[in-house]
């Protein structure tokens, strides 16, 4: 038993990364009990001509699992990939924080009235009362996500699961829309964790891009070479 622990920890000795963790939810907590009044308020022209949908709680509550799952999912399927997604993750959690901490900010776009009442409602009002309209920006919510999908198509266990690449799309283009829809976000927000995540992508992710279009390329040719020669 004391060797097959041993050899388990060893084996999966990259969880050592996750100790971010602890660090980041501590600052993340600090943040949310000492900005709460003065702060710079985030807002957007176009955020008050997007209507408050609160069935868009689902995606934005599935978000936990489809971030745990990645990585739990890579954490014991393919180490390298495990680490890039942690890389690309915690390095913009940490410039989130940094920009919080050193520019305080808000918004007022919650409304301060439901007109109706049900299960989607409910969950909507115990989301605000856990969680508040402050530190907002790059939205966390949408650059995980990103950096979740992205993790999934460079995956090379996932290459041939289109089924899944697929709904990896779809479930990250509902949860960027729902951190606007249910008033969590401003566009501004959105619109800098994409930025973010762009930048991140470059470092972490564009050169793995870069040899699979030469290997796709290096097949193409050669089996253009193929047919000639027939």
């Amino acid at each position: 038993m004391k060797e097959k622990l041993k050899e388990f920890f060893y084996r999966y000795r990259h969880g050592w990364i996750l100790s971010y963790l602890f660090f980041y939810m501590a600052w993340f907590a600090y943040l949310e009990h000492t900005v709460t009044r003065r702060f710079h308020v985030v807002h957007m022209a176009l955020d008050d001509y997007i209507p408050f949908v609160e069935v868009f709680i689902v995606p934005y509550l599935l978000w936990f699992g489809y971030v745990a799952l990645a990585m739990v999912y890579l954490f014991f399927t393919n180490a390298q990939d495990f680490y890039k997604l942690c890389i690309f993750l915690f390095v913009g959690m940490t410039v989130f924080l940094l920009i919080s901490t050193f520019y305080p900010n808000g918004h007022y776009l919650r409304p301060r009235v439901f007109e109706r009442d049900n299960i989607f409602i409910t969950l909507v009002k115990g989301l605000y009362i856990v969680d508040t309209p402050t530190n907002l920006f790059p939205s966390i919510h949408v650059y995980n996500s990103i950096g979740v999908h992205l993790s999934v198509i460079h995956s090379e266990q996932l290459r041939e699961k289109k089924w899944i690449r697929r709904g990896s799309f779809v479930l990250m283009i509902l949860i960027v829309a729902s951190t606007m829809f249910l008033k969590q976000h401003s566009v501004f927000d959105v619109i800098t964790g994409c930025i973010t995540a762009l930048v991140m992508y470059t470092l972490v992710y564009a050169r793995d891009w870069q040899i699979h279009r030469r290997r796709l390329y290096g097949r193409q040719c050669r089996e253009k070479r193929r047919y000639t020669e027939i």
